[in-house]
């Protein structure tokens, strides 16, 4: 069995745990969905990955109530079921075992972030955003089609072939792109990449493919909170900022750099680079 063959196998396991976050997810379940031996399985899948079958179900569980915590207003205890918890304080245990902060405090914590950020509509330092030359980026990615909101599973695929073929010491940051407007493109057909920025003299892997950023003025805007609020910052960004600057954008996608992990990190202190490459500047 092959490197290739492992990798399929740790994709459809991570598929299906984050398709089925309130589902049966024990070792013997997640054996079955790799359709190998339970008695093997848990070994081979932290030997690759570094980490057990239970840490990945409870980060990737979290990571959905994080995000369902600051998207919607459903009580605790429908979050709590919705990610396999039968009660809330077993749920708010394993809560602040990942982000040292119980469930309705990250909750709290946001709505106050959004609020900050809506009072001060129309400043136009509101986000800090700086104009600098980006340099070129050679990425290992792997494309994403939907909702924006689900990348994260793509990352996680991405991660596991890079745990997997030992490539993290190569590795130069998280970085996503994104192609479509969710304003004027339909969900389903949102797309864009899941990747990681990669050394120059690195192969990128199967099932992994390379994609380039071309360096490019950009404007740089830096975004602290949770990932639902990049479309207000967007928002900003092309409404306020750049017609106030005198700057078109140029005919590249957008783009962002992780600068922490929403799998360990609370929504409210995620760092996000936005990077919007410029035409050269006119002169005249």
């Amino acid at each position: 069995m092959n490197q290739n063959s492992y990798n399929t196998r740790i994709s459809r396991v991570i598929d299906y745990i984050y398709s089925n976050p309130s589902a049966d997810l024990s070792l013997d379940c997640l054996a079955d969905v790799a359709a190998m031996s339970r008695f093997h399985w848990h070994r081979v899948f932290s030997a690759l990955t570094g980490e057990s079958c239970a840490q990945i179900v409870r980060r990737v569980r979290m990571h959905r109530a994080a995000f369902w915590l600051v998207q919607t207003e459903w009580p605790l205890a429908k979050i709590a079921r919705e990610v396999g918890y039968n009660n809330t304080q077993s749920f708010t245990r394993a809560f602040r075992e990942v982000f040292d902060a119980k469930p309705l405090e990250i909750r709290a914590a946001q709505a106050q972030h959004v609020l900050t950020l809506r009072c001060k509509e129309g400043d136009e330092d509101m986000y800090g955003v700086k104009v600098e030359d980006a340099p070129e980026r050679r990425l290992a990615a792997m494309a994403h089609v939907g909702a924006y909101n689900g990348v994260s599973k793509s990352y996680e695929k991405v991660a596991a072939v890079f745990t997997i073929r030992d490539l993290w010491k190569h590795a130069r940051g998280m970085v996503g792109i994104y192609y479509d407007d969710p304003s004027t493109v339909p969900e389903a057909e949102l797309r864009s990449y899941a990747a990681v920025e990669l050394a120059d003299d690195v192969v990128v892997p199967d099932p992994l493919e390379e994609v380039l950023i071309r360096g490019d003025e950009s404007a740089v805007l830096v975004m602290k909170g949770a990932y639902t609020g990049l479309q207000e910052a967007y928002e900003w960004l092309y409404g306020q900022w750049l017609p106030q600057s005198g700057r078109m954008p140029a005919d590249q996608p957008s783009y962002e750099i992780y600068l922490n992990s929403p799998m360990d990190t609370a929504p409210a202190d995620l760092l996000t680079q936005i990077y919007v490459p410029l035409q050269p500047k006119t002169t005249g």
